[in-house]
């Protein structure tokens, strides 16, 4: 498999969270197909642990609607153009919720800090690192929705953090492989930053809903384009 979860992403987490992080890749780049029955025993023998680790990382995976629990062994769902849809409406909702909240505080130090991670998109391109791109990417939203400062939002958006990594590692490197789109993206950055010091709403949840439009439709090419 090309995309790799850096192991400094890693740092901090326990044994089951990053054997969860290698199935969930897995999963959602399509190297282990829908259908396929994950055996703990198997996956214990795979990773070299016991199989406690592993049914932390499956019980983690099931509440994501990964896979699904049975008696035989874990039977993997995977990701479905529909549940795409389905994180990508969350997602609308949740930044442009937050982009509003954000617009009527007038923060120039989280306005600052969006610039700055903008920068670091801008320098992941320049060295041609789609997985540094897709982490400071998913940072930039991140660092939106935290700033709205909602606790049941965030708690929300945690729950389907990783899940929306993964989908954006995968597809950032089919992104990268198509160069004349990486600088469009970052100016979308830029256009929602610029909106968010206007304090613009309509102009916010436009660029908002045009940014998410073509992230989906990549995500979709990068994931399903198979199934089309």
């Amino acid at each position: 498999m090309a995309v790799q979860i850096p192991e400094k992403w890693l740092q901090g987490s326990s044994l089951g969270e990053k054997i969860s992080f290698e199935l969930r890749l897995r999963i959602i780049s399509g190297a282990t197909a829908a259908g396929t029955v994950l055996s703990e025993n198997a996956l214990a023998a795979e990773f070299g642990t016991s199989r406690s680790p592993i049914r932390d990382a499956l019980k983690m995976l099931a509440g994501e609607g990964l896979i699904r629990m049975e008696r035989m062994g874990a039977v993997v769902l995977g990701l479905t153009p529909a549940d795409m849809e389905e994180l990508y409406d969350v997602r609308f909702l949740f930044e442009d919720f937050a982009l509003q909240r954000l617009a009527q505080q007038n923060d120039e130090g989280k306005i600052g800090e969006l610039r700055r991670i903008i920068d670091r998109m801008e320098m992941a391109a320049k060295h041609d690192d789609p997985v540094q791109f897709a982490y400071h990417d998913l940072e930039f939203h991140e660092t939106i929705i935290i700033g709205a400062r909602h606790t049941r939002i965030l708690y929300m958006w945690n729950n389907i953090r990783n899940v929306v990594l993964t989908a954006l590692l995968v597809a950032t490197e089919s992104r990268f492989s198509r160069k004349e789109e990486i600088q469009p993206l970052i100016d979308r950055h830029k256009l929602l930053v610029d909106a968010l010091v206007t304090g613009d709403t309509a102009t916010i949840r436009k660029i908002v809903q045009e940014h998410f439009n073509d992230t989906k439709r990549t995500v979709d090419e990068s994931l399903f384009a198979s199934e089309k």
